[in-house]
């Protein structure tokens, strides 16, 4: 609405946002066009939903957040107003120009607060306010000048921005960008774009606190006050992981900080839908006043997770808590297993954690099918463990099938790869098949239940197949948005593993070297050719959990 107000064209707009998968990336000016346009029935769902949000939101006693003016504007904003100083920045990511390097109005341009503070005003008109708003200039992005006054007057103008239509407004910032571009933002160059704004009228989201908190090095943020975030999932990844005792001491330590300015703590995933017990256990902190006890503290959960208390369970979860959920040190949570990566010689299997507690825990779960088989959260759980155990074998399997090529041994290779690709990823598939969380079909229906028409569905499954997959035309954050579902595991990495034991084979077999970059260009094929099949998954699950992960494990377990 804003911008058609400013005179810009439907068609100057179309080539601006991107399709709904990726804008989140569009708005912090990262990315703009790839997936769009968005149809106007979009926006218009968009609209009632948020009306619905806001309103629940509001009954709960929660504070809305609106969404302000960072700076990032289409083109067609250069035609209307030719004077504007508005810098084109360069590509994010592995992204060329083709869907980046967006524009970036100077702050200090009048347009910037004309069109900052008419949008709010839009907004608070729709909306109403609870006077916080966030808007995140420089995500991955660096700024033009590392002058501190230029920083300074950024945010200042960013700010003034909201204040011209709210006098009240709080800027709600998320500080990745501190620890993600540190060599840029130096202890000066924090403190500038923190004192831009008045102490207090900031409030700074420490957005990875747990592995790379910013306030310690930052003196607090400088005076404004800040959120001690957890943010635990990269993509949405499936795969057991957490920092648990990082979390657990994590925030007490932020609160008896120096001079601290900590107001709260927070949980920022990228995806949810995933490792449950690690944001139940960082919401539980939030009213605490000290580190629990969490080998205790898990076999309650695992109670009150089940609805009744089992020793084996109870064990499974203590073994679970000391390995894959105690990652320490500097932790990214980036599922790099073989399974959900293209294949190569070169593939990263280190765990932070001992496999065998996993196994172990996988067969006490097992053993208490019979009694806790009814929950359903015991079933997801099962599904969720054995996985965990089964792409720990992929692991063992792809070590196999590397070895075996390099010793020349075409038979190893054969069983090991034919293992692999026609038995332990079908049964894997399987798994995931019989639980409705984990259905590729699922994650598509549920996408192009938004649709108002055939193509606006076609368009909506592209985005949601495209985000697990390639993200990007050509594979540019390739598996960056993993997820282990069933249907993916088969029509996508399963045939990516049987073209790469293909490969190695063809290549014991007459003897010329495997080549990496042949081997990119024709799974590329195959991965492109899984975002366009147009195959329609179920979205209903089917077989018995319980049996299918009695099965597995009966031939897997080690």
């Amino acid at each position: 609405q804003v911008y058609r107000t400013l005179g810009l064209n439907q068609s100057e707009i179309d080539e601006y946002f991107t399709g709904p998968a990726f804008l989140a990336w569009n708005r912090m000016g990262n990315l703009r066009g790839w997936a769009g346009p968005l149809p106007p029935a979009w926006h218009l769902k968009q609209l009632y939903l948020q009306y619905r949000i806001v309103e629940r939101m509001r009954s709960l006693g929660m504070t809305t957040v609106l969404p302000a003016f960072a700076g990032h504007v289409p083109r067609g904003v250069l035609r209307v107003f030719p004077h504007v100083n508005a810098t084109r920045l360069g590509g994010w990511s592995h992204f060329d120009c083709t869907y980046s390097c967006t524009y970036l109005l100077d702050p200090e341009d009048p347009m910037f607060q004309v069109i900052g503070t008419l949008f709010l005003k839009e907004l608070i008109k729709e909306f109403g306010t609870d006077h916080v708003y966030s808007a995140d200039t420089f995500n991955e992005m660096t700024p033009l000048s590392s002058d501190p006054a230029y920083l300074s007057r950024v945010s200042n103008a960013v700010y003034k921005s909201m204040t011209g239509a709210d006098p009240e407004a709080v800027w709600l910032m998320q500080g990745w960008l501190f620890q993600h571009q540190p060599d840029f933002w130096q202890p000066a160059q924090v403190r500038a774009l923190l004192h831009g704004v008045p102490l207090g009228r900031m409030i700074v989201l420490d957005l990875f606190a747990e592995s790379k908190p910013v306030y310690q090095w930052t003196e607090s943020f400088y005076g404004q006050p800040f959120i001690w975030c957890m943010l635990h999932n990269f993509g949405g990844n499936h795969g057991l992981f957490g920092t648990v005792e990082a979390i657990n001491h994590g925030p007490f330590a932020a609160r008896r900080f120096p001079n601290s300015t900590m107001v709260g703590t927070g949980l920022v995933p990228e995806g949810i839908e995933q490792n449950d017990m690690v944001y139940e256990l960082m919401n539980e902190l939030g009213w605490r006043q000290e580190p629990l006890d969490l080998p205790g503290w898990v076999t309650r959960y695992a109670e009150r997770r089940y609805g009744t208390p089992n020793a084996a369970a109870a064990g499974a979860w203590r073994l679970l808590l000391r390995s894959v959920y105690n990652c320490t040190g500097v932790c990214v949570n980036h599922n790099r297993s073989p399974l959900v990566r293209r294949p190569s010689l070169r593939m990263d299997t280190e765990l932070w954690y001992n496999a065998s507690d996993v196994y172990e825990a996988w067969r006490l779960l097992l053993s208490a099918g019979a009694e806790l088989g009814s929950s359903t959260t015991f079933r997801y759980d099962l599904v969720d463990v054995t996985r965990q155990a089964a792409q720990q074998l992929v692991g063992d399997y792809y070590l196999s099938i590397r070895r075996a090529f390099q010793s020349h041994a075409l038979p190893e290779l054969l069983t090991a790869g034919g293992v692999l690709v026609y038995d332990l990823l079908p049964e894997l598939d399987n798994l995931l098949s019989s639980h409705s969380l984990f259905l590729l079909g699922r994650w598509l229906e549920s996408a192009r239940a938004v649709a108002t028409s055939d193509r606006e569905a076609e368009q909506y499954e592209l985005n949601a197949r495209n985000q697990v997959t390639l993200w990007g035309p050509s594979g540019n954050i390739l598996d960056y948005a993993n997820k282990q579902l069933g249907g993916l595991v088969l029509d996508y990495y399963g045939v990516r593993w049987s073209l790469f034991v293909s490969a190695l084979v063809e290549s014991l077999n007459s003897g010329t070297p495997f080549h990496q970059d042949q081997f990119n260009q024709a799974v590329f094929q195959v991965e492109r050719g899984f975002v366009y099949n147009k195959k329609r998954y179920p979205a209903v699950p089917a077989g018995d959990t319980l049996e299918i992960s009695r099965k597995l494990f009966l031939k897997y377990y080690p």
